[in-house]
């Protein structure tokens, strides 16, 4: 874990500092911006790893203010490398090839500036399309059979979510949006793959962000799973302020419902980098009776063939966020089998979802806020 923040905070600190130097560099004109300037770019590239790091010991309004700026620097930041690499790139082939456009060269200094303009405003337009976009929750729904073996029911309304990210960002507002989403499909059971909350318990009850997943109704209750950020966040904190919200929570543990199917919920992969292992997925199908189909919540799809080997009928994860905004999702699409969407191997179908909420900034561009509504008939 200590490589992996060293890796992260160097990696971090390096593109910040291309950027800034890029930006610093384009108000070479004006002199006595350049301050103003500094001051804004630190607080924006410090606010969210600061305010992790201080949590305990800032006032809640200040902590809530850095987080807001922080999680939206992290999309910023982005589209800014992108675009600096983009210019430096564009120079470079006009050093190599003795390319010189001369409307760009005539006045350089006018250009630089032009640029820094151009450049804030488009990556402002994403940025905030992006948000728009992640506020906007849709639904994908997925009409399909499981085999029915010796259990009672003919169809069943699942509603699964996963991602939710309950933070001072991702708030009780967006997520009673996210509860009215899914209370208008009429679920019969609600299914939560992981990453609920992104935040410590103690933060999320000082605000009462949660208290609207109380307001869950289905026929058979919300069942939940531990995802990375649970962990992350402290997992025993996260899964006793979880069900204090009303959802059961399965670690390494099934159950049957309605004597019609299996629910199993295993903890999230996470947990191995906390020196404890998770169960194997054989170890838990083992025990449970073979005449009822089997839906698998495992948080992040790696080795997606286990689930097939081990009869599995239905797995949902999430975690992948489908890389949450472009060009992440060509990095996701490389790392996982199966990055966003529907996937059948064998008698074995597989949903990964992109996500409801959102890491880091609440922003959404390639992908979409998604609530997934399994429409099952047994056969």
């Amino acid at each position: 874990m200590i490589i992996f923040f060293a890796i992260f905070l160097s990696l971090y600190g390096t593109i910040n500092y291309y950027i800034f130097i890029r930006g610093w560099q384009a108000l070479a004109a004006f002199p006595a911006l350049r301050i103003y300037y500094l001051v804004f770019f630190i607080f924006l590239a410090v606010s969210y790893i600061a305010a992790k790091a201080t949590a305990d010991i800032i006032p809640a309004f200040l902590y809530d203010i850095m987080m807001w700026a922080g999680s939206f620097w992290f999309a910023f930041m982005a589209y800014f490398l992108l675009a600096a690499a983009g210019i430096d790139l564009f120079r470079l082939i006009c050093h190599l090839f003795h390319i010189s456009p001369s409307f760009l060269y005539k006045n350089y200094e006018l250009t630089k500036q032009i640029t820094l303009l151009a450049v804030i405003f488009i990556v402002s337009a994403i940025v905030f399309a992006g948000y728009l976009n992640a506020k906007s929750i849709r639904i994908t729904t997925i009409t399909t059979t499981l085999p029915r073996y010796e259990g009672k029911l003919r169809e069943l309304n699942i509603v699964a979510a996963s991602d939710i990210h309950i933070s001072p960002v991702n708030d009780g507002t967006f997520l009673k949006k996210i509860v009215g989403k899914i209370n208008s499909l009429n679920p019969d059971i609600v299914l939560l793959a992981g990453d609920i909350v992104d935040d410590k318990a103690s933060i999320l009850k000082d605000r009462n962000i949660g208290s609207e997943f109380t307001n869950l109704k289905s026929k058979y209750g919300t069942y939940a799973i531990t995802g990375n950020h649970e962990f992350i966040n402290g997992a025993d904190e996260a899964v006793e302020y979880m069900r204090e919200l009303g959802m059961h929570v399965l670690r390494d543990s099934s159950v049957l419902i309605d004597s019609s199917f299996y629910i199993i919920g295993r903890e999230d992969r996470t947990k191995m980098g906390h020196g404890i292992k998770r169960k194997d997925l054989s170890e838990l199908v083992k025990d449970i009776t073979k005449v009822y189909p089997v839906v698998l919540l495992d948080h992040t799809p790696f080795n997606l063939a286990e689930a097939e080997k081990n009869g599995i009928a239905l797995q949902i994860s999430g975690h992948t966020h489908h890389g949450q905004i472009f060009p992440g999702n060509l990095i996701t699409k490389m790392v996982y089998e199966l990055s966003w969407g529907y996937l059948k191997k064998g008698n074995t179908q597989y949903y990964v979802s992109c996500g409801v909420g959102t890491w880091g900034p609440p922003v959404k561009i390639g992908n979409i806020s998604e609530i997934v509504n399994f429409k099952i008939k047994f056969e």
